[in-house]
């Protein structure tokens, strides 16, 4: 007799902790597209205040989540689609959801450079610093601000490939891939 894991995925689905960390990572990006596009632009000179304050604080919580998220991943793995998928399929599932993951890591990663070259303090909602990752006036971490604005839109089409692709699957396939996200 197997014992399972509370929140591990089950089957072919995702346990409860999957779905969790999917959707808290959904709902800190959508938060972040709308501070940031909201936002003033940053220039020498600005202060981390208002908008560009509550981006960084959600930054730091986005860091947080997707590390958990992919040791969560790394230690119960889940497969992308079903044993009678064709590999073509399976293979893009898998090289979308790392360019996902990686794009992601490196945009926050590209962010957090940028907000310590600024001399900027990241933190969670100002109550646990992280530490700066470069140098304040660094000019890498000066020009990683440009790069974070630029992969942030690589990020949202990669995001939007993943949607198609699942509603592609809910819609024209007719399997069960999106329902395995979604909650119960």
């Amino acid at each position: 007799m197997s014992v399972t894991k509370p929140g591990a995925a089950t089957g072919s689905g995702y346990g409860a902790m999957d779905k969790i960390l999917h959707w808290l990572i959904v709902a800190l990006l959508a938060i972040q597209y709308v501070i940031g596009w909201t936002m003033p632009d940053i220039h020498r000179g600005t202060k981390p205040e208002g908008l560009i304050a509550w981006h960084l604080w959600f930054g730091a919580l986005l860091i947080i989540v997707i590390v958990i998220r992919i040791v969560w991943r790394l230690t119960h793995p889940v497969p992308l689609l079903s044993d009678g998928t064709p590999a073509w399929q399976n293979l893009l599932a898998r090289l979308t959801h790392g360019l996902l993951y990686l794009t992601l890591v490196v945009v926050l990663g590209l962010g957090w450079a940028n907000a310590s070259a600024r001399g900027y303090s990241v933190s969670l909602f100002g109550l646990i610093p992280l530490p700066p990752i470069m140098p304040e006036g660094s000019r890498p971490g000066m020009a990683a601000g440009d790069i974070h604005s630029f992969l942030g839109w690589c990020l949202l089409a990669l995001i939007g490939l993943h949607l198609l692709a699942a509603l592609y699957h809910y819609l024209i396939l007719r399997d069960r891939v999106l329902q395995r996200m979604l909650p119960h």
